[in-house]
């Protein structure tokens, strides 16, 4: 039984023989896999982040120079 498994064995963890993992579409594909893996990682971390409004990065002074509170001496 022990000569069965040893044989079934795949060495280094390869599934696929070396000969196929030199091809140039192998490479092409390994490095779509990679690009996609990372934009979907920069993705993810950006959806974990707070959200940024422009509003807050460009000070613009579109505010009233009068108040429409009720209460008239609050700040503008």
């Amino acid at each position: 039984m022990a000569d069965v498994l040893a044989g079934s064995v795949v060495p280094m963890g390869l599934l696929l023989p070396e000969s196929i993992l030199r091809y140039e579409l192998v490479a092409v594909l390994a490095a779509f896999v990679a690009i996609n893996t990372m934009i979907y990682v920069t993705l993810a971390v950006a959806k974990m982040l707070p959200k940024v409004y422009l509003s807050d990065l460009v000070d613009t002074r579109d505010r009233r120079s009068e108040t429409r509170s009720i209460d008239p001496d609050a700040p503008v």
